[in-house]
């Protein structure tokens, strides 16, 4: 994974999530799997992953006469990157008001809600 941010679009994050699934892939299973649900054109999926290759989130491998692309941009550290980018512009870089936010306006399930609360517990117990 490169160290520096790499900012990657909506569109991007799609072709991303294809490589973070499987690799490597030519570009044609690329095409293959993101043609129908996205309804891009093939061309569209090309310039996608060619800006992905430019900004070095993707590696292309020569295999005769067609290339393989795998992912350099590793999908936790572009999650991160992607969720401090939201606490910073949204909430001020503070977790609290995104809880309080999605705990008022959102249905938290009671599995969810166990789930923060082990979490809290772990980060208490890290504290102290």
């Amino acid at each position: 994974m490169p160290n520096k941010q790499i900012a990657i679009s909506d569109a991007e994050s799609r072709v991303m999530d294809v490589l973070w699934q499987r690799a490597p892939q030519t570009s044609e299973d690329i095409v293959a799997v993101l043609l129908e649900p996205t309804g891009w054109h093939e061309k569209t999926i090309r310039t996608l992953l060619n800006r992905l290759l430019g900004k070095g989130a993707v590696s292309a491998q020569k295999d005769g006469r067609r290339y393989l692309y795998s992912p350099l941009l590793r999908r936790e550290a572009w999650q991160q990157q992607e969720s401090r980018s939201l606490l910073n512009r949204v909430f001020g870089g503070k977790i609290a008001p995104l809880l309080t936010h999605f705990s008022q306006h959102e249905k938290l399930s009671t599995k969810e809600v166990a789930e923060l609360r082990k979490l809290i517990d772990a980060i208490e117990k890290k504290e102290r």
